[in-house]
């Protein structure tokens, strides 16, 4: 694992190393540009509300992203069990991800009320595309030949379903979760630019609209990289529950 990960945090040393120094040697100005030393600072001092606005926002993108991983992946099964449904339905899906988040935010707050539930939406409407289209890929690729001898052997349509189909697409879908884990992310921190939170919670997006306001740029920069850590924790945890899930597929088969 040491020897997969060092190139990259080697990579990651040097490109803080020469931020540092190219902020002091110029003498940028800290609303502009702060150095690392100034971002740490600023996150160990406000480790009280830095972390409570984490929390807040990862309640609403791990909501958003459960919602989008259960409807993707059931929207996507039926979509691959009849042409019929995926001629009608699927270029609603596609629609439904390129509409501008930041538009239809104010509407979700209309609807479901400022605060969790419209932040929960929005990371849900950022991320279910992924995991639909994956899943719909991850089915539509079984074998013919598998599925004729299935069958030929009398296996019935659920059968065929369970015992061949979903083993197949499982690689499929867990690209899509992974996908989906780091737009939840984005989907709720948007939602909270407009959305907000009600009694007195603020997320990390939130936090930093408050921070550009006031011109603290080395909180803006905390918030932010708080939010990268926590897509990027949602993304490392459903990584490995793909990767244990495939292990034990192949296993078994």
């Amino acid at each position: 694992m040491f020897k997969a990960a060092w190139p990259a945090a080697l990579a990651l040393g040097l490109f803080v190393l020469a931020w540092e120094a190219t902020v002091r040697a110029l003498a940028i100005p800290a609303f502009l540009l702060p150095p690392p030393s100034a971002i740490l600072r600023t996150v160990i001092a406000e480790r009280g509300v830095l972390g409570a606005a984490l929390v807040t926002t990862a309640e609403g993108a791990l909501g958003g992203y459960l919602l989008s991983a259960l409807f993707g992946t059931v929207a996507g099964v039926l979509l691959s069990q009849s042409r019929g449904l995926e001629r009608g339905l699927y270029p609603y899906t596609v629609f439904l991800q390129t509409v501008p988040i930041v538009a239809i935010a104010p509407l979700l707050v209309l609807w479901f009320g400022p605060g969790l539930r419209a932040v929960a939406v929005s990371a849900f409407i950022v991320s279910v595309f992924p995991v639909i289209a994956a899943t719909l890929a991850g089915f539509k690729s079984v074998d013919p030949r598998l599925s004729d001898l299935f069958r030929l052997y009398g296996a019935g349509r659920f059968d065929t379903l369970f015992k061949l189909a979903l083993p197949t697409a499982v690689p499929s879908l867990a690209t899509g979760l992974r996908v989906a884990s780091g737009l939840s992310v984005i989907g709720a921190i948007v939602g909270e630019f407009v959305a907000g939170f009600s009694e007195g919670r603020a997320g990390l997006g939130i936090t930093i609209m408050a921070a550009y306001r006031q011109l603290r740029t080395d909180l803006m920069f905390g918030a932010v990289l708080l939010a990268s850590l926590l897509g990027l924790l949602l993304f490392s945890a459903v990584n490995l529950g793909g990767g244990l899930l495939l292990r034990r597929l192949r296993a078994r088969g």
